[in-house]
């Protein structure tokens, strides 16, 4: 019985479990990598398993970094049950429609700049065609109630508070004949935090053979996100950014952090605390997760006090291209909530360039940057980026909050954890960095789980669920990416900034003179590198 680690080990994205027991291969999650370019360059490359050889897919939520790459998988010859809850399945219903028409956008834009430079074409990773396949694959499974999902395999989705139809997921598998039993495993998915809007909190069962466990925030503890505290963190980000004069631009993940934004405004705006400015929420990929989050309103938490929380006069959803660009005109005053919320595609790229240069501006991050990201630059207080070709100084106040998070900080995880104890076996820590992986490990080594039992897998590793309960076998595989690579920024992203800096050097040069003495000081640096 194998599992193989084929994302989200030694980085934060691209989800996905591989199983192979004696009667079935199947997936835990099928996610799109994200970050640096070298990290989503894997995104087009093959799968480290024959897609037509996995039985199905067991899905633990809707982000895209779990889900994005399943339309890759049905086009490369999977023809399988796709397992996932109700809201899952909603709000995949137009996010892999929006996630391939981006991929088609962005290649054909990046297509037109290879003819120009003489690279070869590149095709999208997949197509509408194969997403509306891939939807016809889904079937809905309810929480709490065991699934029959494949030979010898069944399945059980608990909540995992994190978004709309989040689980975590247990799995039994029966091992064999000669020697039977059952094989009890736990896949956290991304566990919420304590205080999630509209979510209950996480739970799972406990006394298991093997957890895989999310390891996004370890170490890291933020302020207690209670609703009154949230909103008043909010409330002190927006006047301060009104005060400045200029735009608040809030780059958000369109699914659950939208939504409770539009809510904690709503609440300010009614109480009188924030004057009715303008919100544009320009996504169109939120704005119809936001008619979904509607659609559930009487289902979730939070809800009940504030009627019809998503809809206010001052609320402006902008959802054609045109209306998009008409918020352009706007100088100040105005909050604009577009995607994406890593700032790495959709129409928040527009936005910033029209007003990161500017100094009354705020842009305010309410959620993880993965390493290599514009967001993680502007949050690492970069003085210049490119957006699209084009280089912009950061005039901008750049300003990050965690009270939105949807993860649980590394207490909340530590806790999450302990709870499943006994684990007969190993606990698996995927899902994060180096520091979050290192600090949640030894947590949990001291909360008494014993070392040689808490394992911190790398991308590609396989291990051997029977080799027995005293050690963790490894099995010999080749990895596409070395550990280096997984969770900082590429040499692109050095390429960018030495690109920025030139330039800023260049321009504060005293005149052409010494622009050219900077110029050939460069070219003799790279003389030298290439005799050297």
């Amino acid at each position: 019985m194998l599992l193989s680690f084929c994302g989200a080990a030694g980085t934060v994205t691209g989800s996905c479990y591989w199983l192979r027991t004696g009667d079935c291969q199947f997936l835990v999650d099928c996610g799109m990598f994200q970050g640096s370019k070298t990290l989503k360059a894997l995104n087009y490359g093959a799968f480290p398993f024959d897609p037509a050889k996995i039985d199905f897919v067991l899905l633990t939520h809707a982000h895209t970094d779990h889900s994005g790459l399943l339309p890759k998988l049905v086009k490369h010859g999977f023809k399988g049950p796709i397992f996932a809850t109700r809201g899952s399945f909603e709000l995949l219903g137009f996010m892999l429609p929006d996630s391939a028409h981006i991929q088609e956008t962005e290649v054909e834009r990046l297509n037109r700049r290879n003819a120009r430079r003489g690279r070869p074409a590149v095709t999208p990773i997949y197509g509408r065609g194969d997403v509306e396949t891939t939807l016809q694959a889904f079937s809905v499974v309810d929480y709490e109630t065991w699934r029959e999902v494949g030979a010898g395999v069944r399945a059980r989705f608990w909540n995992a508070g994190h978004i709309l139809g989040a689980a975590s997921i247990e799995v039994e598998v029966a091992t064999g004949q000669r020697n039977p039993r059952v094989m009890r495993l736990l896949f956290s998915g991304d566990i919420g935090p304590e205080h999630k809007l509209f979510h209950p909190d996480p739970d799972a069962p406990d006394n298991l053979d093997y957890v895989c466990c999310e390891s996004t925030y370890g170490g890291r503890s933020r302020i207690d996100a209670a609703p009154e505290r949230r909103r008043q963190a909010l409330l002190r980000e927006v006047e301060g950014a009104l005060k400045r004069g200029g735009n608040l631009l809030i780059p958000a993940f369109a699914i659950e952090r939208t939504q409770e934004l539009l809510l904690d405004l709503s609440i300010l705006f009614d109480q009188g605390k924030l004057p009715k400015v303008p919100v544009f929420l320009d996504s169109p990929l939120a704005i119809k997760a936001t008619r979904v989050f509607a659609k559930h309103a009487a289902r979730l938490e939070d809800t009940d006090s504030v009627p019809d929380p998503f809809s206010r006069p001052n609320f402006r959803f902008t959802e054609s291209v045109e209306e998009s660009k008409t918020i352009e005109r706007v100088s100040g005053g105005a909050i604009i909530i577009a995607g994406s919320g890593m700032c790495d595609a959709g129409r928040i790229r527009h936005h910033l360039k029209a007003n990161l240069w500017r100094r009354d501006a705020t842009v305010m991050l309410v959620g993880y940057q993965a390493p290599g990201t514009l967001g993680s630059l502007l949050a690492g207080g970069a003085r210049a980026v490119k957006i699209q070709g084009e280089d912009l100084r950061v005039g901008a106040t750049i300003r990050q909050i965690e009270v939105y998070s949807g993860h649980a900080d590394g207490d909340q995880l530590l806790d999450w954890l302990t709870g499943r104890l006994p684990v007969k076996g190993a606990v698996f820590l995927t899902h994060g960095e180096d520091r979050g992986l290192t600090a949640l490990r030894d947590g949990l080594e001291a909360a008494g789980m014993p070392g040689e039992r808490i394992i911190i897998p790398q991308l590609d590793d396989v291990v051997d669920l029977l080799a027995g309960e005293s050690r963790v076998a490894f099995r010999p595989v080749p990895h596409r990416l070395p550990r280096e690579s997984l969770g900082a920024p590429d040499w692109h992203n050095d390429l960018a900034d030495f690109s920025l800096t030139l330039r800023e050097r260049l321009d504060e040069a005293a005149d052409d003179k010494a622009r050219r003495v900077i110029l050939r000081r460069v070219v003799r640096a790279l003389e030298g590198e290439e005799t050297g």
